[in-house]
């Protein structure tokens, strides 16, 4: 497993799930709270991903040049970003338009007075 994330499971628990995943919600929200587009995302969660595998490499001697730990750490922060992103829109969205939208999953929203269709957004 280490082969594969450059680094012990407990560091890639530790740094990338935690550490950069709390930091990659945080961007998540920023994004979404700002009405950004959902792209740039894309561009946060690689410069994420490059800066928790520095810290893998400097603070506990992991590989910095492994291409699939680098690959793994950015797909994780970007899961992460973009489900606080679609979180944040969601009730964004359900607060600043109540009239027009209410929460259907925490994922989606619904137009009010359509209680038996499925929300699209």
């Amino acid at each position: 497993m280490s082969a594969l994330l450059g680094t012990g499971v407990w560091v890639f628990v530790a740094m990338t799930v935690v550490i950069a995943g709390t930091a990659a919600w945080m961007t998540g929200q920023a994004l979404a709270a700002r009405w950004r587009p959902a792209w740039q995302l894309a561009p946060c969660a690689v410069l994420l991903g490059a800066s928790d595998r520095f810290l893998i490499y400097a603070l506990f001697d992991g590989d910095l040049l492994s291409v699939t730990g680098y690959l793994v750490d950015t797909a994780v922060i970007g899961v992460v970003a973009a489900l606080a992103f679609r979180v944040t829109r969601v009730r964004g969205m359900t607060t600043q338009y109540p009239w027009l939208y209410a929460p259907h999953t925490p994922f989606t929203w619904r137009r009010r007075g359509e209680e038996g269709t499925r929300g699209e957004r």
